[in-house]
């Protein structure tokens, strides 16, 4: 049973395992994606359930672009039809969507339907969902960096003035989702157990939970146990108790 009071106010997932799910299944890869899309939207609805304040999940990261076209090209077509299918629920549940990374890159269509979703959600109060799109940790630190510099190049800033939260105010988290808390949980599925570039300054503190399962099959019951994990917790920032 979850301590209501000691939930996370935001949470980050690495939704990984769909490849693998897919090839122990015998079926194409892309149907890995869809079936983590459909795993994507329910842990979404379950979030808002909880009264979790911020999600934020890896949805395509600045490496992914490696994999075959035909794979790319898919999990772009596969945003364009969550936003089709999804975009009047996230309406209706207050859920606001704001995208980590730089999705202009991105084909033109999956543009538009991000776009559309941003415009469209963006009054909304409630859960805030946030999607890394094309997003890689270095790429956001060295962004926050070069920003800064052109501060102090500027005049704007002084050297002493840059700070922890200068640095963090620079940060795609930090222009889009400057409200939350870092995320307190993160959460990589599939048993691999490394944080693969997501959210690197964000998550000095962040309690790291590994479940074993594929993302297809990541279940709001597992939601729940990962959650029930770091409940489970003491949490000292480097202090001693």
């Amino acid at each position: 049973m979850l301590n209501k009071e000691r939930m996370p106010e935001h949470v980050a997932v690495i939704m990984d395992g769909n490849g693998r799910w897919a090839k122990e299944k015998g079926v194409p890869r892309l149907v890995g994606h869809n079936a983590g899309m459909q795993a994507m939207k329910k842990i979404v609805d379950h979030s808002d359930k909880l009264g979790i304040k911020h999600l934020t999940v890896y949805a395509f990261s600045t490496e992914n672009w490696k994999r075959s076209m035909e794979e790319v090209s898919g999990i772009f077509k596969l945003l364009v039809k969550w936003v089709a299918s999804d975009l009047k629920g996230l309406i209706d549940n207050n859920v606001r969507v704001k995208v980590l990374g730089d999705y202009t890159v991105l084909p033109e269509d999956a543009v538009k339907s991000l776009e559309k979703t941003l415009e469209a959600t963006k009054d909304n109060t409630g859960l805030q969902f946030n999607i890394a799109l094309n997003y890689g940790g270095r790429d956001e630190i060295t962004r926050a960096v070069k920003s800064l510099a052109k501060k102090v190049k500027d005049g704007a800033l002084e050297p002493e003035d840059i700070t922890e939260d200068a640095i963090s105010a620079e940060l795609f988290t930090g222009v889009y989702n400057a409200d939350a808390p870092d995320p307190e949980l993160i959460i990589r599925t599939s048993g691999e157990l490394r944080l693969s570039n997501f959210l690197l300054w964000q998550s000095a503190y962040s309690e790291l939970v590994f479940p074993e399962v594929y993302w297809p099959d990541f279940t709001p019951e597992e939601f729940e146990k990962a959650i029930a994990d770091y409940q489970s917790r003491e949490r000292r920032f480097g202090g001693r108790k």
